[in-house]
């Protein structure tokens, strides 16, 4: 009887150990699990905040004073004068119909001096 109720005891206390080292490996796992999670938050924040740098560095390259500049500076172009621009209306080759009017297309344009390379003998 001695030894039954010895090895009630150690099969009680065998439980009691298995039980806390699963709910241990359970707590590791929750932490690996969250560390993981704030890594990813982190990556997250950081790409966001790239992503919002690159597209203001994307509108300020497309800004129309910077192309402006740049074609002066590159091309030696300029921004042209309201007299010197003029508006060119396209009608479409197809033939309209009786009765039907022809969509009309508005391209803008500027009458712009071209510099000639000076030939030099």
């Amino acid at each position: 009887m001695e030894n039954r109720g010895l090895l009630r005891v150690v099969l009680a206390f065998a439980a009691l150990l298995a039980s806390l080292a699963l709910v241990v490996h359970r707590q590791s796992d929750a932490y690996r699990e969250l560390r993981a999670l704030e890594m990813a938050r982190t990556e997250r924040a950081m790409l966001e905040s790239e992503r919002s740098r690159l597209t203001a560095a994307a509108q300020r390259l497309e800004s129309r004073s910077r192309i402006a500049g740049v074609t002066a500076a590159w091309w030696g172009m300029r921004v042209p004068s309201t007299d010197e621009e003029f508006v060119i209306i396209l009608r479409p080759a197809e033939p309209v119909r009786a009765g039907r009017r022809a969509p009309a297309r508005i391209a803008r344009a500027s009458l712009l001096p071209v510099a000639r390379p000076v030939e030099r003998d």
